[in-house]
């Protein structure tokens, strides 16, 4: 009886120990996974960076005058309108904002000799 209780408790701790070491090789294994997933997502940030950058730049060398001046003459096939074409504009002279006048003051006229041609 005695030896029978010792087999049972002794294979009851190498199930244990056994269950452990798998329990402990599962979790090794998906930390290694989670660090190669890591690596991945790490590279991709950084190559999403440098596109980013690179982009960064492009728009900006887009946006000066002689980019889009290359663009419209290359790839869309603009050209300068001809005289005929160009119709000008007349922008009407600005006028000195009126001055509102409040209780109690008097509107200033210029006399003739303070009014300049």
């Amino acid at each position: 009886m005695r030896q029978r209780r010792f087999l049972v408790l002794w294979t009851l701790a190498v199930v244990a120990a056994t269950a452990a070491f798998v329990v402990h090789l599962a979790l090794r294994g998906k930390t290694v996974d989670f660090g190669f997933r890591l690596g991945k997502a790490r590279a991709e940030q950084a190559r999403l960076r440098e596109v980013k950058r690179v982009l960064e730049l492009e728009v900006a060398s887009y946006q000066t005058p002689r980019r889009v001046e290359m663009v419209a003459r290359t790839l869309l096939g603009m050209t300068p309108p001809p005289p005929e074409k160009v119709i000008p504009i007349r922008v009407a002279p600005k006028r000195p904002a009126k001055k509102v006048k409040t209780a109690g003051q008097v509107a200033h006229r210029p006399q003739s000799s303070e009014v300049k041609p």
